[in-house]
Order: structure tokens, then sequence, then C-alpha cells
């Protein structure tokens, strides 16, 4: 059965006048999973990625030489005008960390999602599940995919896949490693989450790799 791979990309640069440029640390986790791929076989598998810069140069360090397919709907949703329109004024200043600035994503993320306004979440994730149906369709049985994308569309496919709402698309989201792999299956019975995250790769002497944002 077709089986597709999604990776968060490496980690980005917070705080930065770009966000979308991958950090030192984000190049080498990218170079990590590279490795991962290549020990799972899956340096020929069909790949695919978002528009945005740290998802095809993720792609790029990951798989040197190939060039991914290209899909706007593997792109991730725009965590600052989130922030701008679901974040209350009286939840006052973080101290500018990722860490201080997750809780308010928390929030932003779970107004969004239970807003429900059809041009926002339902719209996001609509566009996130048929881009995974899309990449799907074009496998023949037994083949691969891996697409390179973010942890807002990776948590609205797992959620979709599981049937979660709001809350549930928050914990995944949050929990979201970067260079983690999530894979999922198509078969006669549908579409199924097989695994969720998964960050082995980042284990052992490698754990300095792991981050979150």
């Amino acid at each position: 059965m077709p089986v597709v791979h999604l990776v968060r990309h490496g980690q980005a640069s917070f705080g930065a006048d770009d966000y979308d440029v991958l950090s030192d640390l984000g190049r080498t986790q990218a170079s990590a999973v590279g490795a991962e791929l290549a020990r799972r076989g899956l340096s020929n598998a069909r790949p695919s990625c978002g528009t945005l810069r740290r998802q095809r140069d993720t792609a790029a360090l990951a798989l040197p030489g190939v060039q991914p397919h290209v899909d706007g709907r593997w792109d991730e949703y725009d965590h600052l005008e989130l922030l701008k329109r679901y974040t209350a004024p009286a939840s006052g200043p973080t101290d500018g960390s990722s860490q201080g600035v997750q809780p308010l994503l928390d929030q932003a993320l779970a107004g969004w999602v239970a807003d429900g306004d059809d041009g926002g979440w339902p719209a996001f994730a609509g566009g996130a599940a048929r881009a995974l149906a899309s990449t799907a369709a074009e496998l023949d049985r037994g083949q691969a995919a891996v697409v390179f994308t973010s942890g807002g569309v990776i948590a609205a496919v797992g959620a979709g896949l599981l049937g979660l709402g709001a809350e549930g698309v928050v914990a995944l989201n949050k929990v979201a490693v970067n260079g983690a792999i999530t894979t999922v299956i198509v078969g006669p019975s549908g579409t199924s989450l097989l695994s969720f995250n998964d960050h082995a790769h980042f284990a052992g002497s490698a754990r300095h790799l792991m981050t979150y944002r």
C-alpha cells in the first residue's frame, strides 16, 4: 500500500528578521533527517514540499540534488497573524522566547480552529487533506513519498485522521519536533495514521538536535 512520510522542517530562525530561514541547528537537523531517510531506504521516495523557504531548504539538505514537487497546500499557517487575531491583549507580554510565546500560540490556534470560519481553519486543514490525497494517488502499491512540511500541517492531518477537535490539534501541534517523521498509510480501508512525530533519530548522542520551535 502507498506510504506518505511527512517530515517537519528543521528549526527556523525564531526572533530573527526573517523567520523563514533555517537556523544553523535547523540545517544540521535537516542533514540528520537525510541520513535517517537513507537508513530507511527512502532516498528515492517521491519528494514534495511546500513553497516556504524553510521547507524547501530542509528538502534540499535532506535529499541533495533532488528536485521535489512544490505544492503550496503544504505551507504552514501564519502564526504571527493568528497571534494578532486570536490572542487577548490581557494575555500580556512574554519574555520573547519561543517557550514564552508557546502558550499564546496554543490559545490562538485553538481559537482559530474553534472559529470555524470557512476561509480559516477548515480551508487550511482541507487543503492539507487534499494535498495528502493527491500525493497518495500518484503512488503505486508499495511506493512511498516524502513530504517536507510544517508542524501545523502535520497536526491538521493527524487530527483529521484521528477525528480530533481543537484541543487535539493544539496538543499535536505543540509537541511537533523539528525534523520528526509522521507516517500515513493508504489502503483499501482508507487512510490511517501509522506513526506520529517519530524522532528516534535524535536520540542518544544526537539528543542535542531535538527542538520543538
